[in-house]
């Protein structure tokens, strides 16, 4: 095909469109990008059940805990005098024998890495107590680190007689499926709480290094976070609460997760598999804000408008109640922790945990996936926390709620709200739609926002091609929904005066621990996975340019022959850039026209996206970007297009 390439700018490209999207579903934070390799570390897990608007959870403070050997010595978890009062459960142990202990099971085992050191630190009370503790790391019967310290060892104590352990364990080689063991050296009883592993390799101490790694070279605009649904919670009480997470790791609130429950039904008795996924906070909207800084991406956190999950839920804060003043009152605070000085509340709060310089928020997210009912005020919602905020705050730009889909009456009442108030151009910077679709869809719709209004701006904040879903498909994740993926995004760039951010989801998924398919990265204890969907962001966010080029609406008649394409420039490199998709089962080749301003762009580079064999639908997950190819020449020279691919061409002189 040949593309005319004009000099004809088209509209301005915010540089930071192509973002990120978390929530903590498919295990993404504990077991997930959250460095922790202990599963209950505090003792305080819930097991949760119930079907919408009956759910309900009970105490199983044991989970992942073990004794080793069985009947020598007993574990027990009790209250009384606990480390933290917001997690009141420790663990009580009374070895019968020496050299007894307990062991945890670290999901389903954790990855040693070679020559690596693990930190390790717990709180213990020895009641009747005068030995050493020894941490190791076993495999089985094989002991592949350990190291002990006395029980007077130790480097601070608490009111209550807690004392603080830190020690390191090192491991030479890279091993599978192994797990942790503390062992006490003499009989006796001693009291355990917040029992912690975290690999040296972990980012500022928090983030698994290779999920970080796969989000910093993204080079996000923004992340959103924490949800998602978790924002709301299945009922209040079960929403996140960002002011849990701003204090020490163990005196963060354990909560179960929303997803504990998903696709609960007769079936499974109302009781998932997942019944123990919970939320440890650790990581929590401190470690957000960092993660944006150290990713380059601005931070979006999202408010609880006092709705819990309107699909799952009835449960709301009424308007005039002191309860949704107190809503109202988060999202003020939360700014001032993020944005303010020292010598306020919450700035010294951000100060105190180690961060004395602001995080410089400007996006705030208004509800999750919010809407208008008869029962279900969202719309008074949004205008209360529309002018708190900005009686307080004027210049932060926040996000609204077109709800769950972009085809029911729910969205189009939500667009006439918004549209209703555009006279006032800071009342809502963008309004938040979400689709999970059939890659059909994406193909048919490219051309979806070309008739929009643009008084009023999108964020395309969850989407993703759907070929199938479900829980633990790794298989959904094709190179045909990455595909339809990517020719839907020309059409949002080429309206990138009306979609000003965009954002896959979701983001991470544990192997063996999904509750939704497709996602972007998968990973296990070892390795992350990179789809053919996180080749498309990467590749998007990396070569946006900064304005679009008019492509005349010859756009529409390549579409007709499966080709999708967008032109944008790079002011800055004097580049000329084709993001271009072959959606057909035969290659094709490219010809670039181009305009008399532009006779002396005579190079081009291409990064092409295509069906290699590791990129099938059976081997979706790859652990590097072999799937990317690589092409260099004169433009004279026609490019070929793989069937199935997408290439970015970028041209200069």
């Amino acid at each position: 095909m040949k593309i005319k390439i004009s000099d004809k700018r088209g509209v301005k490209i915010n540089s930071g469109m192509i973002g990120l999207f978390f929530e903590d579903i498919n295990y993404a934070a504990d077991g997930g990008l959250y460095a922790e390799l202990i599963e209950n570390r505090s003792f305080e897990f819930v097991k949760a059940g119930g079907d919408a608007k009956d759910y309900y959870y009970e105490y199983d403070g044991l989970y992942g805990w073990s004794a080793c050997p069985h009947g020598a010595i007993t574990l027990k978890t009790v209250q009384g005098s606990p480390l933290s009062e917001a997690n009141p459960h420790y663990l009580r142990v009374t070895a019968k024998e020496s050299n007894t202990g307990f062991h945890n099971k670290c999901y389903d085992g954790f990855s040693t890495e070679p020559d690596m050191d693990y930190h390790i630190t717990f709180f213990a009370r020895c009641v009747s107590y005068h030995g050493t503790f020894t941490a190791a790391i076993v495999k089985d019967d094989t002991v592949l680190a350990s190291t002990s310290i006395s029980c007077d060892n130790y480097e601070t104590e608490t009111y209550n007689y807690f004392r603080k352990y830190c020690i390191t364990l090192h491991t030479d080689h890279a091993v599978k499926g192994t797990s942790f063991t503390l062992t006490l050296s003499e009989p006796g009883t001693v009291e355990f709480d917040f029992i912690s592993m975290v690999p040296a390799s972990a980012v500022a101490g928090i983030f698994r290094r290779d999920l970080f790694d796969a989000l910093k070279n993204l080079k996000p605009g923004f992340l959103r976070f924490p949800g998602g649904c978790i924002v709301e919670g299945n009922t209040l009480s079960n929403r996140y609460r960002y002011k849990d997470t701003l204090t020490e790791p163990w005196n963060r609130k354990n909560n179960w997760n929303r997803w504990a429950v998903h696709e609960n039904c007769s079936g499974n008795d109302f009781c998932s598999v997942y019944s123990h996924y919970n939320q440890t906070l650790g990581l929590g909207y401190y470690e957000y804000f960092l993660l944006c800084e150290r990713i380059g991406a601005k931070p979006l956190p999202v408010m609880n408008v006092g709705f819990a999950c309107q699909y799952q839920s009835t449960e709301m804060v009424a308007i005039d109640s002191p309860e949704f003043k107190e809503f109202v009152q988060d999202a003020l605070d939360l700014i001032e922790f993020a944005n303010g000085s020292t010598d306020t509340k919450w700035g010294a709060v951000r100060a105190a945990m180690g961060h004395p310089e602001p995080f410089g928020l400007t996006l705030l997210g208004i509800g999750n996936e919010q809407w208008q009912t008869k029962r279900a005020d969202f719309f008074e919602r949004y205008i209360a926390f529309e002018k708190a905020i900005h009686t307080v705050f004027p210049t932060i730009q926040l996000i609204g709620s077109a709800g769950p889909d972009i085809t029911s009456e729910r969205y189009t009442a939500a667009w006439d709200f918004y549209h209703a108030h555009e006279n006032n151009p800071e009342f809502t910077y963008a309004v938040d739609e979400h689709y999970y679709v059939k890659p059909e869809w994406l193909y048919e719709h490219v051309d979806f926002y070309d008739k929009y209004p643009r008084s009023v701006k999108v964020f395309s904040g969850e989407y993703a091609a759907h070929p199938v879903n479900g829980m633990n498909r790794p298989d959904a994740n094709t190179l045909g929904g990455a595909l339809a993926e990517a020719a839907f995004l020309t059409g949002l760039e080429r309206n990138a005066d009306v979609v000003v951010l965009a954002s896959y989801a979701p983001l991470f998924a544990r192997l063996d621990y999904t509750q939704w398919s497709p996602d972007m990265i998968w990973f296990d204890s070892s390795r992350a996975y990179l789809t053919a969907s996180y080749y498309v962001q990467q590749l998007y966010s990396c070569n946006m340019g900064d304005t679009t080029l008019d492509t005349a609406g010859e756009e529409k008649e390549a579409a007709k022959d499966h080709l999708y394409y967008s032109l944008s420039y790079s002011t800055p490199e004097d580049e000329i850039i084709i993001k271009i998709v072959n959606a057909n089962d035969t290659e094709r080749t490219l010809e670039a026209e181009l305009c008399e301003a532009f006779q002396n762009h005579t190079c081009y580079s291409a990064q092409i996206l295509t069906a290699a064999d590791a990129i099938s639908s059976e081997h979706a997950l790859l652990p590097e970007s072999s799937c990317i190819t690589a092409a260099n020449g004169r433009l004279a020279d026609k490019i070929l297009l793989p069937a199935k691919s997408f290439a970015v061409v970028r041209i200069k002189k």
